[in-house]
């Protein structure tokens, strides 16, 4: 069983406009533009590529590989998510580091997902796999290629108005893919409320280990879009408000779509 049908219903749409105001922004320049344009964006592509296999190389000598042998409790989560999500080839690295993060990189097979060891001292197993299926559904979407091509459309010389529409659409993309990703990261651990207590541990950080540190959390990250400078934060981010994305977790979590996909990836892992 392989399937996608997780994905945010507006990511495509929002891919498509995007898309299609780079080509209209492209077509209104001049012949030459377009040719310089073109040449930019696969040297973009090239330089994304080269980048990460640099990167890949350097994670190695840096990062401790999830295997069983190395990390065999962490390799059982991987591996179910992996199950669940299919999301193709894929490594997973540990990396040293304080930060509550985790991302996903590479252009060619194998994609590769690093997890930093603060999220180790912090998530339990259930929020891990959240975490980890986050990554994985942005492997098994294709957002990780499409990010260096698409970013590297938004980059294309042009001047300073279509420039800024160009990177605010990306960034908007980057916000519906993050969505997407969540809902990854709901199927792969199938508790909407592990889910929800990751985000917010990736927020507060070591600071929310009880209910009672957890709720205080949840008020502050509530109150995130009670601003407009909150909103404006957003509309600059490649994220979402975290609150956004919490609602959007307990959005997706009643609907029929992931009772039914949860229950066929169930049946797989």
């Amino acid at each position: 069983m392989r399937t996608t049908a997780y994905r945010y219903p507006g990511e495509h749409l929002i891919l498509l406009l995007t898309l299609s105001l780079v080509l209209g922004v492209i077509a209104l320049t001049a012949a030459a533009t377009v040719c310089a344009s073109v040449v930019f964006v696969l040297g973009f592509v090239l330089l994304a590529y080269l980048f990460t296999r640099s990167h890949h190389q350097a994670l190695v000598q840096s990062a401790r590989r999830v295997t069983p042998q190395t990390a065999p409790e962490l390799a059982a989560i991987v591996q179910r998510g992996v199950k669940r999500l299919q999301p193709g080839e894929v490594e997973v690295y540990v990396a040293p580091g304080a930060e509550l993060n985790a991302y996903t990189f590479g252009v060619s097979q194998p994609k590769v997902v690093v997890l930093y060891t603060g999220l180790l001292r912090v998530m339990d197993a259930d929020e891990m796999l959240f975490i980890l299926g986050h990554e994985l559904g942005h492997v098994a979407l294709g957002h990780t290629a499409l990010n260096s091509l698409v970013g590297g459309m938004a980059g294309i010389p042009s001047p300073f108005s279509a420039a800024v529409l160009l990177s605010l659409a990306f960034l908007w993309w980057n916000r519906a893919c993050e969505f997407s990703a969540d809902r990854a990261g709901l199927l792969a651990c199938g508790k909407p409320q592990k889910a929800i207590s990751a985000l917010i541990k990736l927020a507060a950080g070591p600071q929310a280990n009880t209910a009672a540190e957890l709720a205080q959390a949840y008020r502050q990250v509530d109150a995130e879009d009670d601003t407009l400078m909150g909103s404006l934060n957003e509309a600059l981010s490649t994220h979402p408000m975290l609150i956004r994305r919490i609602n959007e977790i307990r959005r997706y979590a009643a609907t029929q779509q992931y009772r039914r996909l949860l229950t066929q990836m169930e049946r797989t892992a």
